[in-house]
Order: structure tokens, then sequence, then C-alpha cells
């Protein structure tokens, strides 16, 4: 997916994981300044900027933007609590009991249903979705990731003021960025006015 930095810089961004994909529309405590979904047209741009393949047809109510946020949030502060702990400076605490209910409430709902069509080979989603199926589909993902192989491998970005949320599913297990095009690239010019700093001194 593409984002834009607080720069105005847009760049490109995987996190992994269909549930991360979610994180990036907002969350918690002072992240609830970058809230993208307000309206039933936001939750359905999301799925189809989303790892969703294909787009599934979808009826989206205002219910279902706010239950979408609502189980965002809780992901929000599970995953933050799992990698640092937290961020108390930005009201983003918790990542306990309540949250995990919530994650496994909207789990429990029916998810997005594959079907095959045409020539037995391609796949569509059956019917028109519900709001609330495409969450389930978000909270299973956000299950399976979790307590899969690569939940010790879901980290936050390293560059200065990022805080997006990544699995690393990369071979050697050392990715640091959330975009070498972005904050992976400033690192890099950092560094190099840092050591050229020294060599002029």
């Amino acid at each position: 997916m593409v984002l834009r930095s607080h720069s105005g810089v847009s760049f490109r961004f995987d996190p992994g994981a269909l549930c991360l994909e979610l994180l990036t529309t907002g969350g918690p405590g002072a992240f609830r300044t970058f809230e993208v979904l307000h309206a039933p047209a936001d939750l359905v741009a999301w799925a189809e900027r989303s790892r969703l393949t294909p787009t599934p047809a979808l009826e989206v109510t205002e219910q279902d933007v706010a239950y979408a946020r609502r189980v965002r949030d809780a992901l929000f502060r599970v995953v933050v609590a799992r990698i640092c702990g937290g961020l108390p400076e930005f009201g983003v605490e918790g990542g306990g009991r309540e949250d995990l209910d919530v994650l496994n409430e909207a789990a429990a709902h029916p998810p997005l249903v594959p079907a095959i069509v045409g020539d037995g080979e391609r796949r569509v989603w059956a019917g028109v979705a519900a709001g609330a199926q495409l969450v389930s589909s978000v909270a299973r993902d956000a299950v399976e990731l979790l307590t899969g192989p690569y939940a010790e491998r879901v980290r936050m970005c390293s560059g200065e003021r990022c805080y997006l949320v990544y699995v690393d599913t990369s071979r050697p297990g050392r990715r640091r960025w959330c975009s070498m095009e972005h904050c992976g690239n400033r690192h890099k010019v950092r560094a190099l006015r840092a050591r050229r700093a020294e060599e002029e001194q």
C-alpha cells in the first residue's frame, strides 16, 4: 500500500499481514489524529487498497465503521504492548484481556467467504459481504499472526517518530524499517551527514 508521511512524501509500505494494514488507518490515543475511517466509503476504500484479492463487494454501515475502529484500536494496543510494553506518552496502554476479548469476539463472527467460479480456477468472495464479515476476516488474521510462527517478528519501525507496525517475513529477520525508501533512506542520509561532519572536524 502507498502511504503519505507527515512531510507529504509518498512511499510504499508492506506491513506483511492484513490485520496490520488496518493499523495504518488510525489508532487510539494520540493516533486518533490520523483517523481515516469516518464513513462507510472509507472502510470500503481501505478494503480496496488492502491485500484482499480480489476486492470483496461490501455493504458497510456506520455501525460497521465504528466496529472496525474498535477492533483496530484493540489490535493496536495488543500489538504495541507486545512490542514495547505500550506508548503511554501517546495515550496507548492496555493490550490485556479486554482487548483480546474484542479481537476474539470479532473473529467469532462469520468472515468473508471464498468461492470458485467460472472455469473452476478463479477465486471470488461469495455474495455481497457485510462490514462485520470484513472485520472478522481481519480479526482472524490477527489471531493467526499473533499465535503463529511470525508472532515474535511483529515489530515497530526504528525510524524517528515512525510508529508503523509490520511483521518481518524476511529470511534473515533483520528488517528495521517500515520502508527502505522512506525511514531506511532517511537513516542512511542522517548517518552519511554525521560521518561527513566528523571528517570535517
